[in-house]
């Protein structure tokens, strides 16, 4: 189980009721952080709360963002050379999504300054390819990873021991 903190914005165009409990999450990689680039077409944002990695999907349709997510962060581990047996893992633990509303104002900051970069990069005509994109948006550093990037944190992620 895992949660996606969702901007208001984003709310209202998935058209969910955010979760009354918030249960903790089972996932190595935690909670991600959401929101919407007003683009044509219309993109999500996402960033994973222990690492800054971004991901960006389309928008529509909205509701099912929850269930896309977790395929799209395999590709996304799978680029970053990730051992396949903890993308399985992560998948498998991503199984059931708890939507609630966002708390978290430094990554609601990382979400404004990765939007402000995505808008950058495509307005100079850089990749239009979501998953590139974000691919290229992991390799800036974050301050709160104390400037190192999310591709390197996620790199050095140490993983638990096999089962």
């Amino acid at each position: 189980m895992y949660r996606l903190c969702c901007t208001k914005k984003l709310l209202g165009r998935m058209n969910l009721k955010p979760c009354e409990a918030t249960p903790p999450t089972t996932t190595v990689l935690g909670d991600w952080y959401a929101t919407v680039l007003f683009w044509r077409p219309q993109v999500a944002l996402l960033v994973n709360e222990r690492t800054l990695l971004p991901i960006l999907l389309p928008l529509a349709p909205a509701a099912t963002l929850p269930s896309r997510l977790p395929m799209e962060l395999a590709r996304q581990l799978a680029a970053c050379g990730l051992a396949e047996r903890f993308v399985d893992e992560e998948l498998a633990s991503m199984q059931e999504c708890c939507v609630t509303k966002t708390g978290n104002r430094t990554l609601i900051g990382m979400l404004n300054e990765f939007s402000f970069l995505a808008d950058a990069y495509r307005d100079r005509g850089e990749s239009v390819d979501l998953s590139l994109l974000a691919r290229r948006l992991a390799t800036t550093p974050c301050g709160p990873l104390k400037h190192q990037s999310p591709a390197r944190v996620l790199a050095a992620l140490r993983l638990p021991a096999a089962s």
